[in-house]
């Protein structure tokens, strides 16, 4: 199973976007399912469900991080790579659906009893979210090569 497969099976088994992308690139950087799944746990429904950030771009912001994250005081470099992947990753990830706003891709307010249950009514987060998913695990693996 290939990473966007492996991240699309994740969120249909009821895992977060965020958790569903990390686990399905986490453990080529050190993080067993189960970490991945701990570490990303409270980034879901655009963190913790205020509709924030969409969990696609925090879970991709941790994996790049995992891989690229400065970890020396000296290696500045690999910090700025980290940046210019995270931009590179949002900027594509905003031209191709609009937003990078959990609220904002949904059409609704998921922070808010009323916004909740119009999702859940008309499936929203069911429909849309594993397309999302799919998406942000084809372009993080582009991204990172």
């Amino acid at each position: 199973m290939n990473k966007p497969e492996s991240a699309a099976a994740c969120f249909e088994e009821g895992f977060s976007c965020a958790q569903a992308i990390v686990s399905a690139f986490g453990e080529e950087s050190g993080l067993d399912r189960e970490m991945a799944l701990k570490v990303s746990g409270a980034f879901g429904g655009g963190m913790g469900r205020m509709g924030e950030t969409c969990g696609v771009v925090t879970g991709a912001v941790i994996v790049i991080g995992l891989k690229y994250a400065k970890t020396k005081a000296e290696d500045d470099g690999t910090k700025e790579k980290a940046y210019s992947l995270v931009r590179e990753f949002v900027e594509k990830f905003k031209s191709q659906n609009g937003s990078t706003l959990c609220r904002e891709l949904l059409g609704c307010d998921i922070s808010t009893p009323e916004g909740m249950k119009y999702s859940e009514e008309n499936k929203i987060s069911a429909n849309l979210c594993p397309k999302l998913v799919r998406y942000g695990a084809e372009l993080l693996e582009q991204i990172l090569g």
